[in-house]
């Protein structure tokens, strides 16, 4: 089994949990969080998504499928995973988000971090299934499994460029709000964002073009990326304006390759044509959603597409999906 080792038990960690429990190639051993695990547990139980039913027993989160240690601990290094038996820490935290803090996982006794956001500065690597998995490496310790947002435009871009060749794309994600912005006015990390995310459009910085550039450099200087953060809990939208090199290009031509796409990898890819929202797209595990009724055609060679996503839920999918991959290579 995959001995695993939980940091931060919020929406994604518990998702995450919640997955494992439901997986015999898992075994979740530990957990580790600063609140209170009766609390923690309330939060588990009430999401759906989630349909886990948990004891609370002394410092022991008890399911039908796990006997988990909980640990009230604040960062990396105050947690022994070797004492533990833990094989993969998964830092769903939020909050360490450099090499030298995730090293101290390692130091503590973790064979494997993974980090389920975007890394501040180099790691080992950052893995995004259906992109880079086939040059993961043995030798690979701190890894990131990117954030669902750099997930579902890496693959969109990818599967429009292998088809069609793009000259240039700009991404905006209409994203819901997330748990480090404030629901009242109050000062925080910068203007726009010291605003209540319960009441406003939000402009905010995204970096997932950067990071694509990274690990797919046919797109260095072709792609740019935004944000607008909207008073919305859960489901999020990429915007894509693509400028193609031919102007041949048809709406049916790209409504149709997404379709062949989503048969050939349908853990990754949905297409709907039902007029959906964003309440519509909670508890879809897709990398993305490919809304057919939102492609327009624009001029010569310009196309605008819509794409959904449940993120945070269906990151958590994308999270185990590296890990397993790790082990898929562990064995050959």
């Amino acid at each position: 089994m995959i001995k695993v080792g939980i940091m931060g038990f919020g929406h994604i960690g518990r998702y995450i949990f919640s997955k494992m429990d439901k997986d015999s190639q898992f075994s979740v051993n530990a957990i580790c969080d600063i609140g209170n695990p009766d609390i923690l547990k309330y939060l588990l139980e009430s999401e759906s998504r989630n349909n886990c039913k948990v004891d609370v027993n002394g410092n022991y989160f008890i399911t039908q499928s796990n006997k988990t240690r909980f640990i009230n601990a604040v960062s990396p290094g105050d947690i022994p995973w070797d004492a533990l038996d833990v094989d993969w820490v998964i830092d769903a935290s939020g909050k360490y988000l450099s090499a030298l803090a995730l090293q101290k996982h390692l130091d503590a006794g973790a064979k494997k971090v993974i980090l389920t956001s975007l890394p501040d500065d180099n790691i080992d690597r950052i893995v995004i299934p259906g992109i880079n998995e086939n040059d993961i490496n043995k030798n690979d310790k701190i890894i990131s499994a990117g954030s669902s947002t750099t997930n579902a435009l890496a693959i969109l871009l990818n599967i429009l460029d292998n088809a069609f060749k793009i000259n240039f794309a700009n991404m905006m994600t209409i994203h819901s709000y997330t748990s480090e912005q404030p629901l009242q006015d109050m000062a925080w990390v910068d203007f726009r964002r010291s605003r209540s995310a319960a009441e406003n459009i939000i402009p905010n910085k995204n970096k997932s073009a950067d990071i694509i550039q990274e690990i797919i450099p046919k797109f260095k200087n072709k792609i740019m990326s935004s944000a607008l953060n909207v008073p919305v809990q859960f489901g999020s939208m990429l915007d894509l304006t693509t400028v193609f090199e031919s102007n041949k290009i048809t709406v049916d031509d790209v409504n149709n390759l997404l379709i062949k796409e989503s048969n050939k990898f349908p853990e990754l890819i949905k297409t709907v044509e039902d007029p959906i929202v964003s309440s519509d797209v909670i508890g879809m595990s897709e990398t993305i959603v490919f809304d057919l009724k939102g492609t327009l055609k624009i001029g010569e060679n310009m196309i605008k597409t819509l794409s959904w996503y449940d993120n945070g839920f269906n990151h958590a999918s994308r999270v185990i999906d590296v890990i397993l991959a790790y082990n898929q290579l562990e064995k050959k």
